[in-house]
């Protein structure tokens, strides 16, 4: 009589029986998540030349998958053997299945020229799009009779959360099939559109019967984080998450004809009178992005248009057009677009385009060479980021000093989604999709404002994450412009 070694419960099941090219599953702590990607990586174990690579962001967090790996898979295959030196499992079929970290610096070498039948990563919101898209590049057929595919688990937060919630989460409806498509330029220059398919498998705590049977307390230990925390770990909620840099954004589509509470607001035909700052951040291999901002009598901001030179379902990946095409596109808008034709614009960029040099090199200069002319931004971050922070807080009547329209589908996505530095704590992350984010905190420091001055219940509204209670006792005034 055959021993069961390990017994999916039904949405780990769910998760393995999956047949896309990509699925994910993922939402809140404890959920199983872990224990499935390590089963599934056994699949084709019978396959002598099958490779599969399990995949953490730290040496530190992989330990914890590897002692998974020794609980379960000596029961299920006892001539299995682990070789602690190079992190891999060898089977009686030759078949292999390899643990790895991802250094941020040598990741490309450490994969280059690899090929793994199966790789997951767990804890996919730790790595970055450029990470997860290359290491994907490596999962193809390492001989005959293998079927190559990629799984993946995770929590909302971290440096990745925005392009995971983009490509799985909001993607399409959980459990159900979605397509992403590829256009490939053949040999004889003709375009052939290819197709991989993914998935979202949602998890949650209360999925996981075996882990609140055995320790009970543990739904309170959720239950008793802050806020945002709770509200990602306990219930899965993307929208809501520790690290988050602008909690105090709102996008309430109930309210965006009255303009209270809520960031995102419709469209509106702007007054001529009312001037325009064009900001500009730069980019060739990652995006660049331009912001056109109105400004009206009270000093408030609207984003009313955006140019994002992203590659469609590539995150954090430019289109690399010229300078000089991106000046023609500037001029273009400018002169179609109702809501910016006829106002006066002022540019304002990162002084390293070229702004403080007059070389006659550079994007500056080649850009102005088209018509195109930017003043040097007040390039801060600090003070961008506050300044941020303060437009965003809204007054005791719900209004905020800054508004976005609803077309500006971009700003949206990204400035949710972005995360603290782990090494400058008053900072966001670098490494993550940010260049809609510089670019707007040029413009907002055209017109810079005060600290609002708001009551101690009304500051969770607009304060940006102090887990250490550093600045509590921080001086808040009115809005001031100056």
């Amino acid at each position: 009589m055959s021993r069961v070694v390990w017994r999916p419960q039904p949405k780990q099941a769910a998760f393995m029986a999956r047949a896309e090219d990509e699925v994910f599953f993922g939402g809140a702590a404890g959920g199983g998540k872990s224990d499935a990607i390590v089963i599934e990586a056994l699949r084709q174990v019978h396959i002598p030349n099958y490779k599969g690579l399990i995949l953490r962001k730290t040496y530190k967090n992989l330990t914890e998958l590897i002692e998974k790996s020794q609980l379960y898979y000596p029961q299920a295959y006892p001539k299995a053997r682990y070789n602690g030196t190079m992190h891999q499992w060898t089977f009686p079929s030759g078949a292999k299945i390899l643990f790895r970290n991802v250094r941020d610096t040598t990741y490309k070498i450490d994969f280059q020229g690899m090929q793994y039948d199966f790789i997951g990563f767990d804890e996919l919101t730790h790595f970055t799009w450029d990470q997860y898209a290359y290491i994907c590049g490596r999962n193809r057929p390492s001989g005959p009779g293998t079927v190559c595919y990629v799984r993946a688990t995770g929590n909302p937060g971290n440096i990745g959360h925005g392009w995971v919630k983009d490509r799985f989460v909001t993607r399409g409806e959980p459990m159900k099939t979605f397509r992403n498509t590829l256009e490939v330029e053949m040999p004889d220059g003709s375009r052939k559109q290819l197709t991989k398919t993914a998935c979202f498998v949602p998890s949650l705590v209360f999925d996981n019967k075996y882990l609140l049977d055995n320790d009970p307390n543990y739904l309170a230990q959720l239950a008793s984080l802050p806020e945002a925390e709770r509200n990602a770990m306990l219930y899965g909620d993307w929208n809501s998450f520790s690290g988050q840099c602008f909690r105090q954004f709102r996008n309430l589509p109930e309210h965006y004809k009255d303009r209270q509470w809520t960031h995102v607001i419709e469209p509106f035909q702007i007054p001529k009178h009312w001037q325009i700052v064009r900001s500009f951040d730069w980019g060739f291999h990652h995006p660049f992005s331009v912001g056109w901002w109105a400004v009206d009598e009270t000093g408030v901001m609207y984003r009313i248009r955006e140019l994002y030179g992203c590659v469609q379902g590539s995150p954090n990946t430019g289109v690399e057009w010229p300078d000089q095409k991106i000046a023609r596109e500037i001029l273009r808008i400018e002169a179609e677009d109702p809501n910016i034709a006829g106002h006066e614009i002022t540019g304002v960029a990162d002084p390293a385009i070229g702004l403080d040099k007059e070389t006659g090199y550079g994007a500056a200069a080649n850009m102005a060479r088209e018509g195109v002319y930017f003043q040097k931004a007040m390039n801060s971050r600090i003070k961008g980021k506050m300044q941020m922070h303060y437009r965003m807080a809204f007054n005791s009547d719900g209004y905020p000093m800054m508004y976005v329209f609803s077309s500006c589908v971009n700003f949206i996505r990204q400035i949710p989604a972005l995360v603290y530095s782990e090494i400058d704590v008053e900072d966001i992350d670098t490494k993550q999709e940010d260049h809609i984010y510089d670019e707007s905190r040029y413009a907002l420091c055209t017109r810079m404002i005060s600290a609002p001055k708001a009551d101690p219940e009304d500051i969770k509204y607009w304060e940006d994450p102090d887990p250490l209670n550093l600045r509590k006792d921080a001086d808040r005034t009115r809005f001031i412009n100056y």
